[in-house]
């Protein structure tokens, strides 16, 4: 088995440290208070990440999130907080972007160890070190980052947990598996998890994929789905989506259940459909596993 198939498989257990370091005083100091205008930053996954995070936050009426890619954070705009998301700890544009931000802005990082070149650059700083991977490929600490916000938030859990490990269980669907193009979409706060669902298929076994909101892929994207797609959404359908994507013959994926433990679905199907093509999903072409730029 790949170490991120088990990686994945790990995630009920490290989203329950994940909960249980969010109770503590150590995060109390670290996760923004209400009222703060925060901004949260990352890169790739973690970018993803923070999409999701800023719109949680703004829906449990904590106050204005924005998300930023790391590069593209508009140096001129005030914030309370900066929160920083990198696994390694070493990631060139968040380094440089906390190093131009400088020591008078508050700031917290989430990362996985203390010595990482980023903890003193931060003012806070949570570290997930249970939720570490030897991927290149993130995973579950990716959804730990979530699993810790979202309980930082006031949020219990135990359901999304209990559906983590009933979906975890199940084989992969066949038909998902038989198809060559996969459109991924979701609605507010699920709109990161998509974008993260098509970046693992893009990582891990270089399929087609693409991602939008929901409500946009009427809007033109829909044309360029027939019989060998699916089109997956995690969170809450628009009415008539589903029928509409029906009629072009695609495959419609969707679920009840918490839509972060809807996402292990795709991360088992990037793995899946890396090994049918005979890739290894934990190496995966032009990567590593951090972005250390010159």
């Amino acid at each position: 088995m790949s170490y991120v198939a088990t990686e994945i498989a790990s995630q009920p257990q490290v989203w329950a440290q994940a909960a249980e370091l969010a109770a503590g005083s150590q995060s109390a100091n670290a996760m923004p208070a209400p009222g703060e205008r925060v901004a949260v930053v990352g890169c790739g996954t973690s970018w993803f990440m923070a999409q999701s995070a800023a719109v949680l936050r703004e829906q449990a009426g904590q106050g204005v999130t924005d998300a930023f890619a790391a590069s593209q954070f508009p140096l001129d705009r005030h914030y309370d907080r900066v929160v920083a998301i990198t696994r390694s700890g070493t990631t060139t544009e968040v380094l440089d972007l906390l190093r131009r931000l400088g020591s008078e802005q508050r700031s917290t990082v989430l990362t996985t160890e203390a010595g990482h070149p980023v903890v003193p650059l931060a003012t806070d700083n949570v570290l997930l070190g249970f939720a570490d991977e030897q991927s290149v490929v993130q995973t579950r600490f990716a959804t730990s980052v979530l699993a810790w916000w979202r309980a930082a938030l006031g949020e219990d859990l135990a359901p999304a947990i209990r559906d983590a490990e009933q979906e975890l269980a199940q084989p992969l669907p066949e038909d998902l598996l038989n198809r060559s193009q996969f459109s991924f979409l979701g609605d507010g706060w699920t709109v990161g998890l998509a974008n993260e669902a098509a970046l693992k298929l893009r990582e891990a076994a270089q399929a087609w994929t693409e991602s939008y909101p929901a409500m946009e892929f009427r809007h033109g994207p829909i044309s360029i789905v027939d019989e060998r797609s699916a089109v997956c959404a995690f969170g809450r359908v628009p009415e008539g989506l589903a029928d509409d994507v029906a009629a072009t013959g695609a495959l419609f994926v969707s679920s009840d259940i918490d839509p972060m433990a809807h996402l292990t679905t795709a991360q088992r199907l990037a793995v899946g459909l890396a090994e049918a093509a005979g890739k290894n999903p934990d190496t995966p072409r032009h990567l590593t596993r951090s972005v250390v730029l010159q």
